[in-house]
């Protein structure tokens, strides 16, 4: 019996949601046929997998084509809907032709409330993937009610005390998703590896591709703090202009294997991605969370979490004086990692995949089931949209 397929909707801002994509595709049954669509199809390049790729127009930014279309309010039950943008239409055309030509099991959608409502005025069965944020608007609680259920790639410790018990209830917790797969050496083994000082006190500093980079004034400040610890910046940098360099402060930009850095520092300080944050967990290390600007406040409210679970210090803003750089590197190292390293799930992905998958054969069994989808169940206790605001 041939199976229906799994299609996936993945945006194209960074990385992390395109191999988060691939970490759970990779644990699919080899029989289940798998299709992608995204805007920049190259984030799967050399995919060792076989999917069938469906390359979408890249809406974002596109032009309105008149003042008058572009003064249009946005309602609120959706984020981002400007008008007379062929871009945009031509994105749903293609994901309506898609569903319609593959009549798919599942559409996972990673991330857009309006394409998960999409999918549902389609009738076709979508589960949203679940980020960190606030998220209470109607637009995401449509999305929402309008999947058949939820995917959340971390530990339900990390769940925000705001999230309505329908959300929890529909959501499926994998445990600390991390795609990052490299061999996780000793502190002495990562420092031989990398040709650094054995005894020298090692801060690294990391962040991912999907904002503007680390901002590097503030980074001299804590050079200057802490003179004799060797400060590594991993990553994109922002620049104002004034910056003096220091010769314990270096930027290595992009590199491979940043495992081995992560392994070889004393403290890591870095943004507060879902893959980055649980880089840090699965190696251990003392980490300083310095959340970067999201829409919804998604790194924010992540960072928050943390701190109050005891996973990380974080920081609320740059420091721009030497003491308040010595009190935070203080505060990280007399955290227990034991309560960081909890977060990260090794078996993340195959429990996403397995949920899937279980979804996919549950929903379109002919047999009836011995309980309510769980999102459907939860669906019915849901505040109405409007007042969720």
């Amino acid at each position: 019996m041939t199976l229906k397929p799994i299609s996936f909707f993945i945006h194209h801002q960074g990385r992390g949601h395109a191999n988060r994509a691939m970490a759970i595709i990779r644990e699919l049954p080899a029989e289940r046929p798998v299709s992608v669509l995204c805007a920049r199809p190259d984030l799967f390049d050399g995919f060792d997998r076989p999917i069938d790729i469906v390359p979408l127009p890249n809406m974002i930014g596109a032009p309105v084509p008149s003042p008058g279309l572009f003064a249009q309010p946005t309602p609120e039950i959706m984020h981002c809907v400007p008008l007379g943008v062929a871009k945009t239409r031509g994105t749903m055309r293609t994901i309506l032709d898609h569903l319609d030509d593959v009549d798919p099991a599942l559409f996972v959608v990673d991330v857009s409330a309006e394409i998960a409502m999409l999918a549902r005025i389609a009738s076709v069965p979508a589960i949203s993937l679940r980020m960190h944020g606030d998220r209470l608007d109607p637009g995401h609680l449509g999305a929402y009610q309008a999947s058949v259920g939820l995917l959340a790639p971390f530990d339900r410790t990390l769940e925000q005390d705001d999230t309505p018990d329908w959300v929890r209830a529909a959501t499926c917790y994998t445990g600390g998703l991390c795609t990052t797969v490299d061999a996780i050496p000793s502190r002495e083994a990562a420092r031989a590896k990398l040709g650094l000082d054995p005894t020298q006190e090692i801060i690294v500093v990391l962040t991912g591709g999907g904002g503007a980079g680390t901002p590097y004034a503030p980074l001299t400040m804590a050079a200057r703090a802490v003179p004799n610890a060797l400060w590594l910046v991993l990553g994109p940098t922002h620049r104002e202009g004034h910056e003096t360099d220091f010769g314990n402060l270096r930027e290595l930009g992009w590199v491979a294997g940043v495992t081995d850095y992560i392994a070889a520092a004393d403290v890591v300080i870095a943004s507060a991605g879902d893959n980055t944050v649980h880089e840090i967990a699965r190696v251990g290390r003392p980490y300083v969370c310095a959340p970067e600007w999201r829409y919804f406040a998604e790194q924010t409210r992540k960072a928050e979490r943390l701190a109050e679970v005891g996973a990380a210090v974080m920081l609320r803003e740059w420091p721009g004086a030497l003491a308040p750089w010595r009190k935070i590197l203080d505060a990280a190292k007399a955290l227990d990692p034991a309560a960081l390293a909890a977060l990260y799930d090794a078996d993340a992905a195959r429990k996403a995949a397995t949920y899937l998958e279980g979804m996919a054969v549950d929903l379109w069994s002919t047999e009836a089931p011995a309980a309510p989808v769980a999102a459907q169940a939860a669906g019915n206790d849901a505040p109405p949209l409007m007042s969720a605001a």
